[in-house]
């Protein structure tokens, strides 16, 4: 077995199945194996696994109830007979050469394997990448590839990430302290479906709450400057975090963000200042807590 596809999921079932379909159209790809990680799911997720292993032996269903994306992701892996693991999201369509595209850019040395990430707001949309679509992240699990052997090595996951966000980052870092590679395959491309309305103010207001507390735990193990910039958790945001952005702002924007009146541009700039000002503001909170103030 050349490549193992692991999927961490999770009460997804219809965003599943259009991933597992894609999947199932490869071409020109070496042997490969699809891993489907159940992290608690109460819809017909298994069933769904079920039946798509029925008609495609190389779909197989690992169950890990306890919530925790790290977790998921190296029961995947522990359970994977590739060489490589290549990971994506269950909300992902794949085109027909993604295993393949990913499989090529390992030839020649030990690194990791990136591939753009289109956001679409439906399945049926598939554009072709452009420049805006390249990313210099290390490591992505919603479009990315490596070793198993060097996952391994690496320890996997921290599991200690048991909110949202910079799990994958995180592994990233330990990577590029380990010597491995980075490059960038344009023809490995995932569509992200991502529809709008979908997800809520509530709901991304709990992410970034959760994503600036695992930002702290980031920064307590990569203390560098480098972890400082990518998480925001550097003097001149914090500083703003503690004195620029006011109870009444955020409200502001909150409110902009939800009006029928404001066109739809302000209303998305809006959104994305209010989120922000929520993340960098919860940055601080932990920052002091973990301190002690």
């Amino acid at each position: 077995m050349e490549v193992s596809v692991v999927i961490a999921t999770r009460d997804r079932r219809r965003y599943l199945e259009t991933v597992l379909a894609s999947l199932a159209r490869q071409s020109g790809a070496p042997p490969f194996e699809v891993i489907v990680v159940d992290n608690g799911s109460r819809d017909a997720t298994k069933r769904v696994v079920t039946e798509y292993a029925g008609r495609f032996p190389v779909v197989r269903y690992v169950a890990v109830p306890q919530p925790n994306r790290g977790k998921a992701r190296n029961q995947g892996v522990e359970a994977a007979r590739g060489r490589y693991v290549l990971f994506c999201d269950d909300d992902v369509v794949v085109p027909r050469g993604w295993v393949a595209a990913h499989a090529s850019a390992h030839h020649g040395g030990e690194r990791v394997v990136n591939g753009p990430i289109l956001n679409v707001a439906s399945p049926e949309d598939r554009p072709k990448p452009a420049f805006r679509n390249y990313s210099r992240a290390f490591l992505c699990t919603c479009n990315a590839s490596l070793a198993k052997a060097a996952f391994v090595e690496a320890g996997g996951f921290d599991e200690t990430f048991d909110l949202y966000g910079w799990e994958d980052t995180e592994l990233g870092a330990r990577l590029r302290l380990a010597g491995l590679k980075w490059r960038f395959a344009w023809a490995a491309y995932v569509w992200h479906v991502k529809p709008p309305g979908e997800n809520t103010l509530a709901v991304e207001s709990r992410k970034a709450i959760e994503k600036a507390r695992m930002a702290i735990r980031f920064l307590a193990k990569h203390p560098t400057r480098r972890t400082r910039l990518a998480t925001g958790a550097h003097p001149l945001n914090l500083l703003r975090a503690r004195h620029l952005l006011p109870d009444a702002l955020l409200a502001f924007y909150a409110g902009v963000s939800t009006s029928d009146r404001a066109p739809a541009a302000i209303r998305a700039m809006a959104r994305a200042q209010f989120l922000d000002g929520l993340y960098s503001r919860e940055l601080v909170r932990t920052l002091d807590r973990s301190d002690g103030r």
